[in-house]
């Protein structure tokens, strides 16, 4: 049995630590809270890109020809690329979009098709070569805090290796923020960019012939060549953003986690510690006792 000071020690090593983990879950909050805010003042950019692309596709008509929107009669070369955190300490976080993007690979390996490898985050960096995969690009450094030039980064190494034919298609695996408890990992094509996009429907159709036409400076066609691009960064930067805010969340409710056993390991300590000075006690009266007894 552990002696009174052995548990005096491990009792203040606890509780120590759980100051850490008390001290990690505010400061991760507090990032979420930031994160959140920043999702938000994204949504009315992506809602208004998504309906500047489709006012421009109306007046384009075909644009099937552009780099973004062709799509391949075969589909022989994904691109996957897994956003994770650069640090640990997030519970499932980095493991599940890992998980995840290997589940992907070895669906396509077994339908023939070739996977290569974008690396976001030193996590997905340090698994990816660890198991020895060919990492095409790696951007690391910024997922706590990603900027919209990180996102063009990104999106300027995928839409590269699709243009020039390297790749058919790209997949961006990532958490889905839910709420701080809740992350869902999803996986989203981002190229080629689907004619959905560009789709519209009829109340649509009737408010631009209510509107009338309209002149474009330039070309429809050309404008819409220079809209696609963003159009990709936009969407890796929402991803993201989604990401950064699921790691806060996740690292939040793994530290309030740790705090929590931490209480229930000092609770258990502190009674094995009372047990083991009780029995010291003990000991010392029965040996006076004893003593006495001699004496007499």
């Amino acid at each position: 049995m552990a002696s009174v000071q052995d548990l005096k020690r491990r009792i203040r090593s606890v509780r120590n630590t759980r100051k850490i983990t008390r001290a990690m879950e505010l400061v991760a909050a507090a990032k979420l809270r930031r994160a959140q805010t920043r999702i938000e003042a994204m949504r009315p950019y992506a809602s208004t890109m998504q309906e500047l692309i489709s006012g421009v596709g109306r007046a384009a008509g075909s644009v099937r020809s552009l780099p973004l929107l062709q799509q391949r009669e075969e589909t022989n070369t994904v691109l996957l690329v897994p956003l994770t955190g650069d640090r640990g300490l997030a519970g499932a976080f980095n493991a599940q979009v890992l998980r995840r993007a290997f589940a992907l690979e070895r669906q396509l390996e077994a339908e023939g098709k070739t996977v290569r490898w974008l690396a976001v985050g030193k996590k997905g960096r340090s698994t990816l070569t660890f198991r020895r995969r060919h990492v095409e690009g790696e951007f690391v450094g910024f997922t706590d805090r990603p900027g919209y030039a990180d996102a063009q980064a990104i999106a300027h190494r995928a839409s590269e290796l699709f243009v020039n034919g390297e790749v058919d298609r790209v997949l961006l695996v990532y958490n889905t923020f839910v709420s701080a408890l809740t992350q869902q990992v999803t996986d989203q094509a981002i190229l080629p960019i689907s004619a959905d996009v560009l789709e519209t429907d009829e109340d649509e159709r009737r408010d631009d012939a209510l509107r009338g036409d309209f002149i474009f400076e330039p070309e429809p066609e050309e404008i819409l060549q220079r809209l696609l691009p963003v159009y990709v960064e936009t969407q890796v930067y929402r991803a993201l953003l989604e990401s950064s805010a699921s790691e806060q969340g996740a690292r939040m409710t793994a530290m309030r986690n740790a705090s929590k056993n931490a209480g229930e390991l000092i609770d258990g300590l502190t009674l094995q510690m009372n047990r083991a000075r009780q029995a010291q006690i003990t000991q010392e009266i029965l040996e006076i006792v004893a003593g006495a007894e001699a004496l007499s």
